[in-house]
């Protein structure tokens, strides 16, 4: 995402939704990319990244439940007092990516968990790579990755359009 297009959701709630949605279209396409070039785990964490950018993006729209699940106030780096949920949306921290998923289930059923939960499988791809014993990563085998990027990517493009249209 270019830092100039940029809009943080206490700005411009409507602006940080669409900014965010074109970015987890974008950096889903980048993974089908570098998939084809054979650069599996590049195309993990690119698949990842669209999809927390797109799971940022749906917390975006139903800030209330966010907020209801995040009270309180925070200090971002530079020291000006923000709504912890409002940060929260903002940056989608990963050890948070699980918990809002949970949050959607109520509004976009069980698969929005599902899906963040093969986004976390391949970003423990990306950095640890396969692991014949299941230790580091839950990955055994290229096919598998393969299968959950192609999967992810699908999903994000569908999900992207859905959230727009909501």
């Amino acid at each position: 995402m270019h830092e100039q297009s940029y809009v943080p959701p206490w700005r411009d709630l409507e602006m940080y939704v669409k900014t965010r949605l074109e970015e987890a279209v974008a950096e889903a396409e980048l993974a089908s990319k570098f998939l084809e070039q054979g650069l599996y785990r590049n195309a993990a964490g690119k698949v990842f990244q669209a999809w927390k950018a797109l799971l940022a993006a749906a917390a975006a729209k139903n800030r209330g439940l966010v907020h209801k699940r995040f009270p309180g106030v925070v200090k971002d780096r530079t020291q000006k007092t923000r709504s912890r949920a409002d940060m929260i949306i903002a940056l989608m921290p990963i050890n948070r990516l699980r918990e809002v998923a949970s949050l959607l289930v109520e509004v976009f059923g069980w698969e929005v968990l599902y899906l963040t939960e093969i986004a976390l499988s391949l970003y423990e791809f990306q950095y640890n790579g396969l692991d014949k014993e299941g230790i580091v990563s839950r990955y055994k085998n290229l096919q598998d990755v393969e299968r959950d990027i192609h999967h992810l990517v699908e999903k994000t493009r569908q999900w992207a359009k859905l959230i727009s249209q909501n």
